[in-house]
């Protein structure tokens, strides 16, 4: 067993595969998508995680306008948030949000603000007050503008702030805003994230007397 302690101010918390496990809807749209494109499931499944659905489109489907990217990723969002079957809590998830009642965090989520409430509502968590969704970046993770802003909407540098994530994307922006990263799940483990959990229970986090949160994972 091994036990790393972060010290920082805020948090930033990735949504699908960090808070919520949405895999089972994430699976059944994008494998649909895939046949009506006539492109191989597991090729399609292992890039879609963590991006906007446009830019999983973009690297798919190089030769297509991104025009008719956005429209199809605005009905594949519909379909997604329409859908909720399976969708639930990653392991110790509501705990963890429990702990940041009154703390300094932000949810940082490729999803749109509709899909985010949805997914959040159907796993039974709390939305985070503070959140930075599809529709208030301009760049899609792997680029860090999404942690940028949610280490500033929270008032603090981005070395002040945590990441959690669980995808190879999400890792890569967390790092590319130079915070530290906390990879949450079974896609996390061979990111080489500065600590992993297998799941949330492996979190415990703390306020210490300066302020700041002293956040502990064990694995």
């Amino acid at each position: 067993m091994t036990t790393t302690e972060f010290r920082v101010r805020g948090l930033l918390l990735d949504m699908d595969g960090t808070l919520v496990n949405s895999d089972a809807v994430v699976e059944r749209c994008w494998r649909r998508w895939a046949d009506r494109h006539a492109l191989d499931h597991d090729r399609v499944l292992s890039v879609v995680h963590g991006r906007q659905g446009h830019t999983t489109m973009a690297a798919l489907l190089p030769d297509r306008p991104m025009a008719e990217n956005y429209a199809e990723n605005a009905v594949l969002q519909a379909e997604e948030t329409a859908d909720t079957d399976g969708v639930v809590p990653i392991p110790g998830a509501a705990a963890f949000l429990a702990a940041l009642l009154d703390r300094p965090h932000a949810l940082v989520t490729s999803a749109g603000e509709q899909l985010a409430a949805a997914r959040m509502g159907a796993a039974g968590l709390r939305m985070p007050r503070t959140r930075i969704t599809a529709e208030s970046v301009s760049a899609s993770k792997p680029d860090p503008e999404g942690f940028l802003k949610g280490a500033a909407e929270l008032g603090f540098t981005p070395g002040d702030c945590l990441v959690f994530e669980d995808s190879e994307a999400g890792i890569t922006a967390g790092r590319a805003a130079g915070m530290p990263v906390v990879g949450v799940g079974p896609r996390a483990a061979a990111l080489s994230p500065d600590a992993h959990a297998a799941t949330l229970e492996a979190v415990t986090v703390r306020p210490a007397p300066d302020g700041t949160l002293l956040v502990t994972v064990t694995a």
